[in-house]
Protein backbone atom coordinates (compact mmCIF):
# COMPACT_ATOMS: atom_id res chain seq x y z
CA UNK A 1 0.00 0.00 0.00
CA UNK A 2 1.33 3.32 -0.65
CA UNK A 3 1.48 6.00 1.91
CA UNK A 4 0.83 9.68 1.56
CA UNK A 5 4.47 10.12 3.19
CA UNK A 6 5.99 8.07 0.18
CA UNK A 7 8.33 9.54 -1.99
CA UNK A 8 6.67 8.42 -5.04
CA UNK A 9 3.47 7.11 -4.43
CA UNK A 10 2.67 3.88 -6.20
CA UNK A 11 -1.01 4.79 -6.82
CA UNK A 12 -2.74 5.43 -9.85
CA UNK A 13 -3.13 9.39 -10.43
CA UNK A 14 -6.87 10.49 -9.98
CA UNK A 15 -6.53 13.85 -10.13
CA UNK A 16 -9.04 16.17 -8.34
CA UNK A 17 -9.56 19.58 -6.48
CA UNK A 18 -10.69 20.99 -3.32
CA UNK A 19 -12.21 24.37 -2.11
CA UNK A 20 -10.08 25.74 0.71
CA UNK A 21 -12.28 28.68 2.51
CA UNK A 22 -11.02 30.75 5.45
CA UNK A 23 -12.35 34.34 6.51
CA UNK A 24 -9.40 35.65 3.94
CA UNK A 25 -8.93 33.22 1.76
CA UNK A 26 -10.69 31.26 -1.20
CA UNK A 27 -8.61 29.50 -3.30
CA UNK A 28 -9.29 26.56 -5.55
CA UNK A 29 -6.54 23.98 -5.08
CA UNK A 30 -5.36 20.67 -7.22
CA UNK A 31 -5.06 17.41 -5.30
CA UNK A 32 -4.53 13.79 -6.92
CA UNK A 33 -4.20 10.87 -5.05
CA UNK A 34 -1.62 9.64 -2.97
CA UNK A 35 -1.31 12.68 -1.39
CA UNK A 36 -2.99 13.51 2.33
CA UNK A 37 -6.73 14.21 2.38
CA UNK A 38 -7.06 14.94 -1.47
CA UNK A 39 -11.15 14.68 -1.16
CA UNK A 40 -11.21 17.78 1.43
CA UNK A 41 -8.83 19.49 3.12
CA UNK A 42 -8.52 17.92 6.30
CA UNK A 43 -10.30 19.20 9.59
CA UNK A 44 -6.89 19.55 11.52
CA UNK A 45 -5.26 21.54 8.98
CA UNK A 46 -8.64 24.04 8.97
CA UNK A 47 -8.58 24.25 12.85
CA UNK A 48 -4.69 25.38 12.50
CA UNK A 49 -5.22 27.78 9.95
CA UNK A 50 -8.44 29.50 11.45
CA UNK A 51 -6.71 29.66 14.81
CA UNK A 52 -3.04 30.47 14.65
CA UNK A 53 -1.84 33.84 14.85
CA UNK A 54 -0.85 35.54 11.16
CA UNK A 55 2.57 34.42 10.51
CA UNK A 56 5.85 37.35 10.73
CA UNK A 57 5.51 39.37 7.33
CA UNK A 58 8.86 38.80 6.25
CA UNK A 59 11.74 35.84 6.49
CA UNK A 60 11.57 32.30 5.80
CA UNK A 61 8.51 30.30 7.01
CA UNK A 62 8.45 26.37 6.82
CA UNK A 63 5.26 24.31 6.01
CA UNK A 64 6.24 21.12 6.72
CA UNK A 65 4.91 18.13 5.09
CA UNK A 66 3.25 20.65 2.54
CA UNK A 67 0.75 17.95 0.81
CA UNK A 68 -0.84 20.04 -2.02
CA UNK A 69 -0.12 23.28 -0.24
CA UNK A 70 -3.34 24.84 1.92
CA UNK A 71 -0.67 25.40 5.15
CA UNK A 72 1.88 27.46 2.49
CA UNK A 73 -0.59 28.88 0.19
CA UNK A 74 -2.42 30.38 3.33
CA UNK A 75 0.86 31.77 5.12
CA UNK A 76 1.97 33.53 1.73
CA UNK A 77 -1.35 34.85 1.65
CA UNK A 78 -1.04 36.11 5.14
CA UNK A 79 2.67 37.41 4.78
CA UNK A 80 3.39 38.39 1.11
CA UNK A 81 6.81 39.21 1.77
CA UNK A 82 7.86 36.25 3.25
CA UNK A 83 9.53 32.86 1.10
CA UNK A 84 8.01 30.36 2.16
CA UNK A 85 9.29 26.94 2.27
CA UNK A 86 6.73 23.93 1.29
CA UNK A 87 8.39 21.15 2.05
CA UNK A 88 7.62 17.30 2.12
CA UNK A 89 9.14 14.10 0.74
CA UNK A 90 6.31 13.63 -1.76
CA UNK A 91 7.21 14.21 -5.07
CA UNK A 92 3.61 14.64 -6.57
CA UNK A 93 2.72 16.20 -3.39
CA UNK A 94 5.59 18.98 -3.79
CA UNK A 95 4.54 19.09 -7.57
CA UNK A 96 0.78 19.94 -6.98
CA UNK A 97 2.44 22.97 -4.41
CA UNK A 98 3.90 24.06 -7.18
CA UNK A 99 1.32 24.25 -9.32
CA UNK A 100 -1.23 25.35 -6.62
CA UNK A 101 1.42 28.22 -6.05
CA UNK A 102 1.50 29.48 -9.63
CA UNK A 103 -2.40 29.44 -10.12
CA UNK A 104 -3.06 31.66 -6.68
CA UNK A 105 0.09 33.93 -8.11
CA UNK A 106 1.68 33.68 -5.04
CA UNK A 107 5.17 33.73 -5.92
CA UNK A 108 7.12 33.68 -3.04
CA UNK A 109 6.28 29.71 -2.28
CA UNK A 110 9.32 27.87 -2.37
CA UNK A 111 8.01 24.04 -2.88
CA UNK A 112 11.14 21.52 -2.49
CA UNK A 113 11.81 17.80 -0.96
CA UNK A 114 12.93 18.06 2.39
CA UNK A 115 16.35 17.26 1.26
CA UNK A 116 16.77 20.38 -0.71
CA UNK A 117 16.16 23.12 2.01
CA UNK A 118 19.21 24.92 1.57
CA UNK A 119 21.30 23.98 5.27
CA UNK A 120 21.68 28.07 5.81
CA UNK A 121 17.74 29.01 6.34
CA UNK A 122 16.28 28.86 9.07
CA UNK A 123 12.73 29.71 10.06
CA UNK A 124 11.08 32.61 11.75
CA UNK A 125 8.15 30.64 11.35
CA UNK A 126 7.27 26.44 11.25
CA UNK A 127 3.15 25.64 10.69
CA UNK A 128 2.94 21.91 10.24
CA UNK A 129 -0.04 19.37 10.05
CA UNK A 130 2.84 16.63 10.81
CA UNK A 131 2.60 13.26 9.42
CA UNK A 132 2.24 11.47 12.89
CA UNK A 133 1.31 7.99 11.34
CA UNK A 134 5.24 7.75 10.51
CA UNK A 135 5.35 6.68 13.57
CA UNK A 136 7.20 8.06 17.06
CA UNK A 137 10.85 7.44 16.11
CA UNK A 138 10.37 8.94 12.65
CA UNK A 139 8.63 11.75 13.26
CA UNK A 140 10.58 12.98 16.61
CA UNK A 141 13.53 12.93 14.51
CA UNK A 142 11.63 14.90 11.61
CA UNK A 143 10.62 17.04 14.52
CA UNK A 144 14.14 17.66 15.91
CA UNK A 145 15.95 17.91 12.74
CA UNK A 146 12.67 20.60 11.76
CA UNK A 147 12.58 22.42 15.22
CA UNK A 148 16.23 23.09 15.54
CA UNK A 149 16.01 25.55 12.51
CA UNK A 150 13.47 27.90 14.73
CA UNK A 151 15.53 31.31 14.03
CA UNK A 152 15.81 32.88 17.45
CA UNK A 153 12.02 34.08 18.29
CA UNK A 154 11.05 31.55 16.12
CA UNK A 155 7.59 30.12 16.90
CA UNK A 156 5.79 26.23 15.36
CA UNK A 157 2.86 25.48 15.62
CA UNK A 158 1.46 21.86 14.93
CA UNK A 159 -1.93 20.44 15.04
CA UNK A 160 -2.05 17.16 16.42
CA UNK A 161 -5.35 15.20 17.09
CA UNK A 162 -5.88 14.18 20.42
CA UNK A 163 -6.76 10.47 20.21
CA UNK A 164 -3.10 10.25 17.96
CA UNK A 165 -0.89 11.78 20.98
CA UNK A 166 -1.36 15.15 20.98
CA UNK A 167 -0.34 15.50 24.65
CA UNK A 168 2.18 12.82 24.81
CA UNK A 169 3.86 14.49 21.88
CA UNK A 170 3.34 18.21 24.02
CA UNK A 171 5.57 15.74 26.94
CA UNK A 172 8.04 14.79 24.80
CA UNK A 173 8.69 18.53 23.44
CA UNK A 174 9.16 20.06 26.69
CA UNK A 175 11.20 16.78 27.76
CA UNK A 176 13.72 18.04 24.77
CA UNK A 177 13.77 21.20 26.00
CA UNK A 178 11.69 23.08 24.09
CA UNK A 179 8.71 25.11 25.37
CA UNK A 180 5.66 23.28 24.08
CA UNK A 181 2.18 25.09 24.94
CA UNK A 182 -1.59 24.27 24.13
CA UNK A 183 -2.68 26.87 22.02
CA UNK A 184 -6.35 26.04 21.40
CA UNK A 185 -7.92 22.64 21.44
CA UNK A 186 -11.00 21.94 19.16
CA UNK A 187 -12.83 18.75 17.53
CA UNK A 188 -10.55 16.88 19.54
CA UNK A 189 -7.69 18.52 17.36
CA UNK A 190 -4.64 20.19 19.22
CA UNK A 191 -2.55 23.04 18.28
CA UNK A 192 0.64 22.91 20.07
CA UNK A 193 2.88 26.43 20.13
CA UNK A 194 6.70 25.39 20.37
CA UNK A 195 9.42 27.94 21.09
CA UNK A 196 12.93 27.72 21.97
Amino acid sequence: MAHYFSERPGTASRPGSVDLVLPDLHLRLETDSGVFSPERVDLGTRILLETVPPPPREGDLLDLGCGYGPIALTMASRAPEAVVWAADVNRRAIELTERNAQAARLYKVRPVHVDEVPDEVTFDAIWSNPAIRIGKPALHGMLTRWLSRLAPGGVAYLVVQRHLGSDSLQRWLGEQGWQASREASRAAYRILKVER
